[in-house]
């Protein structure tokens, strides 16, 4: 039987297994919430829009009461991407 061990929280920016989760999936200051490809990644937790770079975004995490930075998406004025 193979068994596969996380080896403690994930540093921001980097993948985790669950969404909306803090404690033991990312460190500190940081939560698990998919990023604007839809990876599950520990991103910063945030309260407002100054909480997060110029060029990201303070929305809610799914699964949670949280809110974390996530890069801005961009539309033209066509409604394209």
């Amino acid at each position: 039987m193979l068994m596969l061990a996380c080896s403690g929280e994930h540093d921001l920016g980097e993948q985790c297994e669950e969404s909306g989760k803090t404690d033991g999936e990312c460190e500190s200051g940081g939560v698990c919430s998919p990023d604007t490809a839809g990876a599950l990644r520990c991103l910063k937790i945030c309260v407002e829009q100054t909480d997060c770079p110029a060029d990201q975004e303070c929305n809610g995490v799914e699964g949670s009461s949280l809110k974390a930075c996530r890069l801005k998406t961009t539309t033209n004025p066509d409604g394209g991407i």
